[in-house]
């Protein structure tokens, strides 16, 4: 019955180019080029939890001895009494509107309750050691993977001229490692798709959302349509700056002050070179101008450009927070905040006292 639904939706005129059907670039022995397998597109999910298994190992293991060695505590916010009517109405709403109506209703002053609140809030915020083996985690697979990425790709004609992402296109064939570097970035990818939902919960949950939802379709979608070219370059170019991203957080939690200054300014250099510069006016150019120029164009290559249009929006508003970061840490006289995103560091309760002075508020998380 969903077969007809199917053959509908993988129409070839929509996700090939003109004149080119399924069969063209379907893997078979015969054929001179190595096509992409559209069945190796769900390799990654089981993958996936491979990737979660072996982040809880290394953090019981290596990121927790590790962190507590640097003296980062494991230690969690006070837990607020135990209060069956005020639960019920943080669970109702967790933002406190109506303070005073709450205290006449328990027979409380409206300052014990909103003391209630505010432990309340803060009793499921992760420890500092938690954080810290989240961003080093990420920041061992960005590392590794933009090394991986930059080693296979260093040979490979479309890194130095990315007119050979087209010409040829669609009969470009895939080579065994590229194939693990396409596996290995989108088994990362659904990862954290999954685990997200458990991780440290940043303001900008939506957004990490929604660039993760985008980078998972747009590997999955390149890879059956044989782009892959395109895709490495965007995955390389990615895990660039997400390395000094996550090296900075892991500075700041171990407290590594003046390490954190100097990872925050290679950041800033890193990130807009290679998120604001190459990827609009090299990257995304070469998908809008050149390639209509070599490539017959089909609906699908829109699609395409559009995934990679709403990272450049993404990226646009990363990099206002980031900056925003930066010029408050002129005024502080160092770095306060958590890079993308506004929900960690200065929430803490040990450091409530001095954010109330001078503190730069955080901006988060990758």
């Amino acid at each position: 019955m969903l077969q007809p639904l199917i053959n509908s939706f993988w129409n070839a005129d929509v996700w090939l180019p003109p004149n080119t059907t399924w069969e063209d670039i379907a893997p078979g022995p015969h054929k001179v080029v190595v096509y992409t397998d559209h069945r190796h597109v769900f390799f990654p999910i089981p993958l996936a939890f491979v990737f979660i298994s072996l982040r809880y190992v290394l953090q019981r293991l290596v990121y927790g001895p590790f962190g507590k060695r640097l003296g980062i505590k494991d230690t969690r916010p006070r837990r607020a009494p135990n209060n069956p009517k005020l639960e019920a109405a943080f669970k109702a709403s967790p933002k406190l509107k109506q303070p005073c109506g709450l205290a006449k209703q328990l027979d409380m002053t409206e300052r014990q309750v909103e003391r209630w609140w505010r432990l309340r809030r803060s009793q499921d915020k992760p420890s500092t050691l938690v954080k810290f083996c989240e961003n080093l985690w990420k920041f061992t697979f960005h590392t590794s993977n933009f090394i991986f990425g930059l080693v296979i790709l260093w040979d490979k004609e479309w890194l130095w001229d990315i007119d050979h992402c087209y010409i040829g296109y669609p009969h470009q064939g895939v080579s065994g490692d590229v194939w693990w570097y396409y596996m290995v970035s989108a088994a990362f990818y659904w990862s954290l798709s999954i685990s997200q939902f458990w991780d440290v919960r940043r303001k900008d949950f939506w957004q990490m959302f929604v660039h993760h939802a985008a980078t998972v379709a747009l590997i999955s979608f390149s890879w059956v349509c044989n782009l892959h070219r395109v895709g490495t370059l965007v995955l390389l170019l990615h895990d660039c700056g997400d390395i000094f991203v996550e090296a900075v957080k892991a500075a700041k939690y171990a407290n590594y002050q003046r390490t954190c200054d100097v990872l925050f300014l290679c950041l800033i250099v890193v990130w807009i070179g290679t998120r604001i510069g190459i990827f609009p006016f090299y990257l995304l150019w070469s998908t809008t101008i050149r390639a209509p120029m070599l490539v017959p164009m089909f609906p699908a290559y829109y699609i395409f450009n559009s995934l990679l249009c709403l990272l450049l929006v993404l990226h646009f508003i990363w990099t206002f927070l980031i900056l925003q970061i930066a010029y408050k840490t002129i005024q502080a006289g160092m770095m306060e905040g958590d890079i993308r995103s506004s929900s960690d560091i200065s929430d803490s309760p040990e450091n409530s006292n001095h954010n109330n002075s001078n503190c730069v508020n955080n901006k988060k998380e990758s």
